[in-house]
């Protein structure tokens, strides 16, 4: 396995991997991950929630980010408000293995090899003792429940509310609770996420704000020269933002040589635009974590080699660390043969399998990705 001379293994923010009570992963173990880590296995597996576990310990636990999955995943129930009213709200059950709570109830992420920077959040009841120290006995009200919160040695409590998609208000004391556990929160770890579908033009724009005017336009410009072959001069973003009635919102255009007026980039097709999120949300990531969720979507095949060298040199210069999942054959045969040729750059693939409720994590060296990609061995589960 080539050593990513730029931190070694011990010097990625997770070099491996440990999982328990998160969503639909009662226990998941990965010895060992990559400068970039590729993850594959079959449909419904685990891989998205891998993705989703690593952003939670990413945020250190952080409240909104919690709610974001939830919402993702339309996990939502209903409830009242202090008027009656039914109001939607996340599912906080969704968060635990098994889908229940109880005073028992915990979840843990972080690297397998370092216990003492786990993630951990437990639920508790109202009027334990901590709860009492912690807050203002005007805070608490009988039936609501905290998600403790605990990292790096310390703890801290967050309200689990259950208006937070209704669009309202937060009531004083479930507000007054949350900025507490907002104000306590530890500095997290620079994560930028890609789901399956394409990026929106909002989310393109403020990539685009932060690598304009700089060095790392012309990786950019590069990027989408991997489909149209050195054709791409530059690339810009117009528009205002928030549109009009006789314009648009910011959107991004491309100039191609040989044509008077630029393009808009949707014009250029899905895989064009999928390769311009990548290649911005790899420049906005820098010494943080970059995921991408189905890297394979809107690429085509003859194009994933190049992707995954275009990934790897850049996560390399910028100290990324990027966790993606596939379940496409060309993709990792693209992944295979880029990590291979790489030089001084760590990747790694992991298979997922599952085996009634228990997960685990085969992972292949770059030999093994080798031989895999040349003979066309099946590694992605059966």
């Amino acid at each position: 396995m080539t050593i990513d001379m730029a931190s070694g293994r011990n010097g990625l923010h997770l070099p491996s991997l440990s999982i328990s009570g998160f969503a639909g992963i009662n226990d998941l173990s990965v010895p060992h991950l990559g400068r970039v880590t590729l993850f594959t296995g079959k449909n419904a597996v685990g891989k998205t929630t891998v993705l989703d576990a690593i952003r939670v310990y990413a945020a250190r636990g952080d409240h909104g980010v919690l709610t974001s999955i939830l919402r993702k995943r339309e996990e939502t129930t209903e409830t009242e408000d202090e008027d009656g009213r039914k109001i939607p709200g996340p599912n906080w059950d969704a968060l635990f293995y098994g889908r229940s709570i109880s005073d028992k109830t915990m979840l843990s992420i972080g690297a397998s090899s370092h216990n003492d920077t786990e993630l951990n959040i437990a639920v508790v009841d109202y009027g334990t003792k901590e709860l009492d120290e912690e807050f203002p006995r005007y805070l608490l009200r009988e039936g609501v429940q905290f998600l403790q919160v605990s990292f790096d040695g310390k703890r801290r409590y967050s309200p689990m509310l259950t208006d937070t998609f209704s669009g309202g208000s937060y009531r004083g004391r479930d507000r007054v609770a949350l900025e507490r556990y907002r104000r306590d929160r530890p500095e997290g770890i620079v994560t930028e996420w890609l789901g399956p579908g394409l990026p929106s033009n909002e989310r393109l724009a403020r990539f685009w704000d932060k690598v304009a005017l700089t060095d790392k336009e012309e990786r950019i410009v590069q990027a989408l020269n991997l489909i149209f072959h050195g054709t791409v001069e530059r690339v810009a973003m117009i528009g205002s933002e928030r549109g009009s009635r006789y314009g648009h919102a910011r959107r991004a255009v491309v100039r191609i040589r040989g044509q008077r007026q630029p393009v808009p980039l949707t014009s250029l097709g899905d895989g064009a635009t999928r390769l311009f999120g990548i290649a911005l949300a790899l420049a906005n990531s820098q010494d943080g974590f970059l995921l991408i969720d189905e890297a394979e979507n809107g690429i085509h095949h003859s194009v994933h080699h190049d992707l995954w060298a275009m990934v790897l040199r850049t996560a390399h210069e910028n100290n990324v660390q990027v966790f993606a999942t596939t379940h496409g054959w060309d993709c990792i045969v693209g992944y295979a043969s880029a990590t291979v040729a790489s030089e001084g750059v760590c990747g790694t693939l992991v298979r997922i399998e599952r085996d009634g409720e228990d997960l685990t994590a085969v992972e292949y060296s770059e030999e093994n990705l080798r031989t895999a990609a040349l003979q066309r061995i099946e590694v992605r589960g059966y």
